[in-house]
């Protein structure tokens, strides 16, 4: 049971996602989502399960500095990348404009 709502819920992101890469604004990678955080325009930071620690303490941290929400992606880096319509791996992205999606608004708490 635990399982299936693991998939759904990864499912639901996995769409809210499809719909911000549409509509909305956001940077893939670490550099620059480091760089939209120290800025303050990112309103929802979504870092994958495989990151480095060390990094993602870091992002974490930049992140409480500034108030901005962070999600940890129940997938690797693979399937963050594919979750965004991407062909490549990404480990971590910044949400600046949601578009038409609620992800910032509606996005589960861990």
């Amino acid at each position: 049971m635990v399982q299936k709502k693991q998939k759904k819920s990864q499912e639901n992101i996995n769409a809210r996602l499809a719909l911000v890469m549409k509509s909305g604004k956001y940077t893939l990678g670490y550099k620059t989502t480091l760089a939209t955080i120290r800025s303050g325009k990112a309103k929802l930071v979504i870092i994958s399960n495989n990151i480095p620690p060390l990094r993602k303490s870091e992002i974490e941290y930049y992140a409480m500095l500034s108030k901005t929400g962070v999600h940890h992606y129940s997938g690797n880096n693979v399937d963050l990348g594919t979750g965004c319509g991407k062909y490549f791996r990404t480990s971590v992205l910044a949400i600046t404009d949601p578009g038409d999606s609620d992800i910032v608004r509606n996005m589960p708490t861990d």
